[in-house]
């Protein structure tokens, strides 16, 4: 191992735009146990399925239909 580097040449992570931010939520019980059940079947994980899920929706704009009676 150098005791020096040279960083002269080096460039920004072009992919420091898609790193992930953590968060706190709060998710309904069963929100979080539809997910959970999904991510046992597709192999990945329930955090990485929520985060697909709102990045589709975010993608494709979609609205929140909310109805209250």
């Amino acid at each position: 191992m150098k005791s020096e580097y040279d960083f002269s040449k080096s460039r920004p992570n072009p992919y420091a735009k898609q790193l992930k931010k953590q968060i706190t939520i709060r998710v309904d019980e069963d929100a979080l146990n539809y997910f959970r059940n999904l991510s046992e079947g597709s192999g990945i994980s329930y955090q990485s399925l929520i985060n697909l899920y709102l990045r589709d929706c975010a993608a494709s704009h979609r609205k929140l239909r909310l109805q209250w009676k």
